[in-house]
């Protein structure tokens, strides 16, 4: 124990070498702006240096919790006053040292990544050091000791995806989409400071395990009621509501494509979206004990994972089709969570982090190497509808691609069938209704996955398709002449700032597209390993990560010997789950076959026959349209009607007094002249006037 010992004490290190290098290149930025933009390599360098260092200091904690050594929670006072104490610090136990270690290693590698995607782009240093910021920010989550460091470095999170997704903030679609992204956010986060507040003026304390103990038993004792207890947990929840992209505060996420690739991979796989299912995780001895709160996240996670799959059927935007993809699988965690299955959502968070991240990534490199052949134009570089054929042009694209597409689809042996099946087996015990929803949405997954898998990378190349071209530029300029108000998504990945324009040249064409760089390559070939290997740490057999991972008071059997494990093991369940599973998903992938392989089943026809479905999910629920209507169009009009209230009532009343006051000034002021023997006569004829009405009276 004394060897680690300082492993503990320097574990403050992990969330400050990002910052670290976020400050420097920040203050050089703001600084010395030009000097400090020309150094690009020097600056991705150290950057990336100092984030290599935080993950080999994560994997050091993480080996060391997984050697059974004790958790370590250091604090410091940061105000108090009489009994009041407030207590930042940082803490490290399982669940604390496993994120350390998916954040800063899909971190580490979506930096290398940057350096190809953004060669060309001059904003490069500033996206380095805004990506450092935000690894910093949730690294610094990931370790809070208590409720209240953890809603501070929320905050910070929340800020720095502000920053990443309107990175282009020169055009219009970027300032909308981090607007968007932000305010929805803060809907969220306002009801995690009520619950935080509520549950703190409750139980006295920011810390998760008395706030679960006290919170219980001020319940049971009957001094606060199980209705009030379970309004509080679930103001708490509207945060990882937000965060995650749970409905009905999901609609930011898809919008946030208008951020660089990179960022789409970090906060939408292992980092800001997985900050919701953390701080569930965190918040588990406080919501187990209620049985409304639970029953709210797993409905709320089962809706929003159906929800997102249904829409990502329609999508021709390779990045929004991920995005939908994204919420879904976030869904899947939720529910898990809610029925009480957590190491099943926390294995799911794992294995998504990496296959997502992939994924996204592959994206990215597909779009660097479409953009040339049309022309360079944002929007069509990301329409599966103009790709097609890629595997012969980007075969190590398109190998990656299908290796995250594999494994999200749970198919065995890949990472997402481990964790998906263990989250279908445990909601299955608690409610067969959740777990058809789940076990259809598993299927519908299969089914998007592939479309866009075959649309992409199978069949003939489509990019110099001139018709395609002229016919989506056409829907394109409807759409915005359609889509002008809030909300609206338009998406412009790749397209740069004005000045970047002259970067490129004569902005020549290239017949076909290319692969990527290695820089970019390199890291999808990374992630590829924990896609297909990860997931063989949680397998029903023995199960290593339940292990490891388990909610706090939760005794856990030790773990027999493979061999024997395997022997004992009751095949039956397993077989029964696990087969429906995966036959609903080779179901969905036997579908795509037929539609966008052998094409012996015309997808158009299919959706003639179901316009009003399909029109649903093209329009992605029209949640969109009606949060425009209610909330954007009716504060709108309610603004004008306080306009008119303003103008009429109130500034009419203060012009009236001004009024007034004018006029009876403008009276007296004749009265006025400085006449002695006027003021007199004034006199005499206020004192007339008492006696004659003395004498009324």
């Amino acid at each position: 124990m004394e060897s680690i010992e300082p492993i503990y004490q320097y574990a403050w290190l992990v969330p400050v070498l990002p910052l670290v290098g976020a400050a420097i290149v920040g203050t050089g930025l703001i600084s010395y702006s030009q000097t400090t933009s020309t150094l690009r390599r020097p600056s991705a360098v150290f950057i990336v240096s100092l984030t290599g260092a935080a993950m080999v200091l994560s994997f050091l904690i993480f080996f060391s919790q997984l050697n059974g050594h004790e958790a370590y929670t250091r604090t410091i006072d940061w105000a108090s006053a009489g009994d009041f104490h407030l207590t930042m610090g940082y803490t490290i136990d399982h669940l604390a040292s496993l994120m350390l270690v998916i954040v800063t290693t899909v971190a580490f590698l979506v930096m290398i990544y940057t350096d190809g995607y953004m060669a060309h782009d001059p904003g490069y240093v500033r996206f380095y050091s805004y990506l450092s910021l935000f690894s910093s920010s949730m690294l610094g989550l990931v370790i809070s000791p208590n409720l209240l460091q953890i809603y501070v470095f929320w905050e910070l999170v929340g800020m720095c995806s502000y920053l990443l997704i309107g990175f282009w903030y020169g055009r219009d679609g970027a300032a909308d989409a981090c607007q968007k992204a932000f305010i929805t956010n803060r809907i969220g986060d306002f009801g995690l400071l009520l619950g935080m507040l509520a549950l703190f003026w409750a139980t006295g304390s920011f810390e998760f395990d008395v706030m679960g103990d006290r919170l219980t038993a001020l319940v049971e004792s009957g001094a606060l009621t199980a209705g009030m207890a379970s309004i509080f947990a679930i103001l708490v929840f509207l945060g990882p509501v937000a965060k995650s992209a749970q409905f009905p505060l999901h609609v930011w996420l898809p919008d946030a494509m208008e951020g660089p690739t990179p960022i789409s991979a970090l906060i939408h796989a292992a980092t800001m979206v997985a900050a919701g299912i953390f701080l569930v995780a965190r918040m588990f001895p406080v919501f187990e004990d209620l049985p409304t709160v639970m029953t709210v996240v797993a409905w709320t996670g089962c809706f929003t994972a159906f929800m997102g799959a249904s829409i990502a059927i329609t999508q021709n935007d390779i990045k929004k089709g991920l995005a939908y993809s994204t919420m879904s699988q976030l869904g899947y965690m939720m529910m898990a969570m809610g029925v009480g299955a957590y190491g099943a959502g926390l294995f799911h968070l794992m294995t998504h982090a990496y296959f997502k991240a992939m994924l996204f990534l592959c994206s990215g490199s597909v779009i660097h190497g479409m953009e040339e052949v049309v022309g360079h134009d944002p929007v069509l570089a990301q329409d599966m509808r103009l790709m097609g054929g890629l595997r012969k042009y980007m075969p190590i694209t398109s190998f990656t691609f299908l290796i995250g597409t594999l494994a999200i689809c749970g198919i065995p042996p890949f990472a997402g069938f481990w964790s998906k099946d263990e989250i279908l087996g445990s909601t299955f015990e608690v409610s067969p209704i959740l777990w058809a929803v789940g076990w259809l949405t598993a299927g519908i997954t299969a089914f998007y996955m592939f479309r866009m898998y075959f649309s992409t990378f199978e069949g003939q190349f489509r990019g110099t398709n001139k018709e395609i071209q002229t016919q989506l530029k056409r829907e394109q300029l409807m759409a915005m002449g359609a889509s002008l108000g809030p909300g609206a998504m338009n998406p412009q990945e790749l397209t740069l700032d004005p000045e970047k324009e002259d970067d490129h040249g004569d902005h020549h064409h290239a017949e076909m597209p290319h692969e990527s760089p290695f820089a970019m390559t390199f890291p999808l070939m990374a992630l590829a390993v924990p896609s297909v290997l990860i997931g063989l740490v949680g397998t029903p057999f023995v199960n290593y990560f339940e292990a490891f991972i388990h909610p706090p008071e939760e005794v856990i059997e030790p773990l027999l010997p493979w061999s024997e494990a395997f022997a004992d093991f009751e095949w039956s369940e397993f077989l029964i789950m696990g087969g429906s599973s995966v036959g609903i998903g080779l179901i969905g992938i036997t579908l795509a076959v037929l539609m966008y392989a052998r094409k012996t089943i015309d997808p158009a026809a299919i959706a003639n026959q179901i316009k009003p479905l399909y029109q649903l999910s093209k329009n992605k629920w029209y949640i969109d349209e009606i949060y425009n209507t209610v909330f954007v169009q009716g504060c709108r009009n309610l603004a004008k009607q306080v306009l008119t209230i303003d103008i009429r009532i109130v500034d009419g009343i203060v012009n009236l007094a001004g009024f007034v006051t004018l006029i009876t000034g403008e009276g007296l002021k004749y009265l006025e002249n400085g006449r002695a023997q006027f003021y007199a006569l004034i006199v005499f004829g206020a004192v007339l006037g008492l006696v004659l009405l003395s004498g009324v009276t």
